[in-house]
C-alpha cells in the first residue's frame, strides 16, 4: 500500500496493529531520471530522530527525501523514556500532545536495596512546566505518530525499501547509490543526514568508526502485560540486590496498555539465546511480581552496554545524527533523547544554509556542539554503568557503602547512581554564544536551553516556549525599543505587553528585571542576554550565532 493511502485511524490502533503496519515500496520518478536527481537534503533512516529532523526541515519550508531500508515500524518497545526536552521539541513539530496523551507521565523514582526503599526523588519538583519530566511510550507508537505527521507535510518524501549502499562526496554535495526491489539508482544531495542507527551502514560505507568502551555485562529486557494480581505506581523503581534476583540489579517502568518494562541484570557469562527463552524469562518475572500476578510476555531482548562515539560528527556534506554518531547504555534514557537534540540543533542550521543566510560553516558548528553533548552523556552513562555493575571488589565495597549511607544521608544519595536521567546539555563553550557582560543569577546562561514558564495572552493561558518563533526570538521584559522590531530574522516577544508573566515564574527563572532581554536561537538555546540591550549588541550576537567561529 502507498503510505499516503493508509487511513488515519491506522496510526491510532493498538500496539500489535501499529507494529503490523507495512509501508509499501513506491517507485520514485528519480529512478527513471537519465541523470541523478538533485535534492537539498537526504535523510538516511526513518526512526524517531530521522523523522523528527525531516518534519522540522519541512515545517521550515525545505524539501526532504527520507530513505529507509525497511518497510515497518520498530518491533518491541525499545526506546521508551522520552524526556521533557524531547516533548518540548515534539510540541514544536506538532506531535507533542499525541505523545503525552498516549504516554505514561512520571516524575518520581525510587531506589531500593534488597527489599528496603532507600529514598525517592522527583525529577520535576517545581510547578509551572507544561510537560512532565518524562513519559514512557513504546518506540513504535512514537514512530507511528511521527510518520503520520510527516505524511501530512508535502515537503517530505519517505521512500521505504530504499537502502543506501554507497556514498561519494564532492565539493558541494554527495552522490548516493540506493538499492530497491527494482534495482539500483542514484541521487544527489547538497546535504546528507545519517540517522541510520548504531550500526550505521552509511558510516561503514564511508570507512568510519565509533570508538569507546563496551561493558562486560548483559541485561534482559522483558515487557510484560499485567492481567491482575500486582499493583505498582507509575514511577521508576530500581533495585540493587533484590531478594527476587539476588546479587544483581532490576529496573521497573510502566508503559501504556498496562505493559511493564523490566530490566534484569544477568552478568557477562549469561547466554543471550538461553535467557531470551520464555521458560527462563517467566520465572524471573513471577518472582518480582509475586506468586499471584497474572501476566503475559509481550517482548524480550538481551543487550550489552556500550558507550561509543565517532571522533567527528560532520564529514564534509554528510552529518551523523543520533545513534549513528554516538551510543550510550540505556540507563539514564540518554540515547533517543540526545538524538532528538541532535536533530533540533541541525535542522535550523541546514535551513539557514540552504536559504543562503549562512555559509556551510554554520552546519560545521553542529560538530563541536553535539560532540560536547555526547561526551557529557557518555560520562554520565559510564559512571552509572560502573556503579550498577562494579567490576572489582573495591568498587563493590564503595557502592554498597554508599547505598547503606543513602538510607539516612542526603550526601550519599548524590553518590548513588542508578542512571542519571537525561537532561539537555548546556553548550557552555559554543562558538555561537555571546559571553555575558552583565551579572545574572541562575542556570539560564548562554548555551542553556530556555526553561519553560506559564504565561497568559489576552487572558488565556499559554507557555513561554510556545510563544517563541521558528527563527530567533528576542525576549524583552517590558516594552521593546523601536529598533528591536527592525532586526531581520528576529521575532520580538514582549513580556508584560504581548504576553504576561502571570505567576512571575518567567522573570524568576530568567533572573529578569525591567528591560532585561534574552536572544534565543531557533532550537531554543539561549545565545545572549543583557540587562539593557543595544541594537549594536543584538545585531552582533545574531551575527555571531549564525556565522562560524570554529
Amino acid at each position: 500500500m502507498n503510505p499516503r493511502d493508509i487511513p488515519p485511524e491506522a496510526f491510532h490502533a493498538s500496539g500489535a496493529e501499529v507494529q503490523a503496519l507495512e509501508f509499501g515500496y513506491v517507485r520514485s520518478p528519480d529512478q527513471d531520471s537519465p541523470t541523478p536527481a538533485q535534492h537539498p537534503v537526504v535523510i538516511v533512516g526513518a526512526g524517531p530522530v530521522g523523522l523528527s529532523l525531516a518534519i522540522d526541515l519541512a515545517q521550515r519550508g525545505q524539501r526532504v527525501v527520507v530513505l529507509d531500508n525497511d518497510h515497518k515500524l520498530s518491533t518491541g518497545s525499545r526506546a521508551i523514556c522520552f524526556a521533557k526536552r524531547t516533548l518540548e521539541i515534539w510540541d514544536r513539530l506538532g506531535v507533542g500532545q499525541r505523545m503525552v496523551d498516549k504516554g505514561v507521565s512520571w516524575n518520581v523514582g525510587k531506589v531500593f536495596l534488597q527489599d528496603e526503599q532507600l529514598y525517592e526523588f522527583n525529577l520535576l519538583p517545581e510547578a509551572g512546566h507544561e510537560r512532565p519530566a518524562f513519559i514512557n511510550l513504546q518506540q513504535y507508537y512514537a514512530e507511528a505518530y511521527l510518520v503520520e505527521r510527516a505524511l501530512q507535510l508535502p515537503g517530505i518524501d519517505i521512500r521505504w525499501h530504499n537502502r543506501v549502499t554507497a556514498v561519494e562526496q564532492h565539493g558541494d554535495g554527495a552522490l548516493l547509490t540506493i538499492d530497491t526491489p527494482e534495482g539500483d539508482y542514484r541521487i544527489g544531495a547538497q546535504w546528507v543526514a545519517a540517522c541510520d542507527g548504531s550500526r550505521s551502514p552509511l558510516r561503514q560505507a564511508m570507512g568510519l568508526e565509533s570508538k569507546g568502551r563496551i561493558f562486560k555485562d548483559r541485561f534482559l529486557i522483558a515487557d510484560v502485560k499485567l492481567a491482575g494480581g500486582a499493583e505498582f505506581p507509575t514511577e521508576r523503581w530500581f533495585w540493587f540486590d533484590p531478594p527476587f534476583h539476588p546479587g544483581q540489579s532490576v529496573l521497573l517502568h510502566r508503559q501504556p496498555d498496562n505493559v511493564w518494562r523490566i530490566d534484569f541484570q544477568l552478568g557477562w557469562d549469561a547466554d543471550p539465546e538461553e535467557e531470551k527463552k520464555p521458560e527462563n524469562i517467566l520465572p524471573r518475572v513471577q518472582a518480582l511480581l509475586g506468586p499471584h500476578a497474572q501476566f503475559e510476555l509481550d517482548w524480550a531482548s538481551v543487550y550489552t552496554f556500550a558507550c561509543l562515539r565517532m571522533d567527528r560528527f560532520v564529514h564534509g556534506r554528510v552529518v551523523f545524527v543520533g545513534d549513528s554518531a554516538h551510543g550510550v547504555s540505556p540507563f539514564g534514557a540518554r540515547g533517543a533523547n540526545s538524538g532528538m537534540q541532535d536533530a533540533e540543533n541541525l535542522a535550523w542550521k541546514l535551513d539557514w544554509v540552504l536559504q543562503g543566510r549562512a555559509s556551510a560553516a554554520l552546519v560545521a558548528t553542529y560538530g563541536p556542539e553535539r560532540e560536547y553533548a555526547a561526551d557529557e552523556n557518555i560520562a554520565n552513562s559510564t559512571r552509572a554503568t560502573d556503579f550498577i555493575t562494579p567490576k572489582s571488589e573495591i568498587s563493590r565495597l564503595f557502592r554498597d557503602a554508599a547505598l547503606h549511607l543513602a538510607r539516612d544521608h542526603a550526601f550519599a544519595r548524590r553518590i548513588v547512581n542508578s542512571g542519571r536521567l537525561s537532561v539537555p546539555a548546556t553548550l557552555h563553550a559554543s562558538p555561537l554564544n555571546t559571553p555575558d557582560t552583565d551579572a545574572f543569577a541562575g542556570p539560564q546562561v548562554p548555551g542553556a536551553v530556555l526553561l519553560d514558564a506559564p504565561l497568559t495572552r489576552q487572558g488565556q493561558p499559554t507557555w513561554l516556549l510556545r510563544a517563541l518563533g521558528p527563527q530567533f526570538t528576542l525576549i524583552v521584559f517590558g516594552a521593546a525599543p523601536g529598533w528591536a522590531l527592525e532586526v531581520p530574522q528576529v521575532q520580538v516577544l514582549q513580556i508584560g505587553v504581548e504576553v504576561h508573566d502571570s505567576e512571575g515564574l518567567a522573570a524568576q527563572r530568567l533572573d529578569a528585571l525591567p528591560h532585561t532581554a534574552y536572544l534565543v536561537r531557533p532550537d531554543q538555546h539561549v545565545c545572549a542576554r543583557w540587562r539593557a540591550p543595544t541594537e549594536a549588541a543584538v545585531r552582533a550576537a545574531l551575527a555571531r550565532a549564525t556565522t562560524a567561529h570554529v
